[in-house]
């Protein structure tokens, strides 16, 4: 991980699945957990979802809230 890597959670998306559209650092915590036993998929898309779930399951999901914008999700 690099500090890179955190505002992209906020903004690159699930493209598929039923939480489609939805930014990655909203994804629910039992989503996460859901890849981290089946497996995280290759490329951007597995790192970022391995990442949130590290953050998720670590319980700091709260540092991301100083990259968020006004506004911007932050669904559970």
């Amino acid at each position: 991980m690099t500090p890179e890597h955190l505002p992209l959670l906020l903004t690159r998306t699930m493209p598929y699945g039923k939480y489609k559209g939805r930014a990655i650092a909203d994804l629910p915590g039992h989503y996460l957990g859901w890849f981290a036993r089946e497996g995280f998929p290759r490329g951007e898309l597995g790192s970022l979802l391995a990442l949130m779930y590290e953050l998720d399951h670590n319980a700091l999901r709260h540092l991301l809230d100083p990259l968020r914008k006004d506004g911007q999700s932050n669904k559970r």
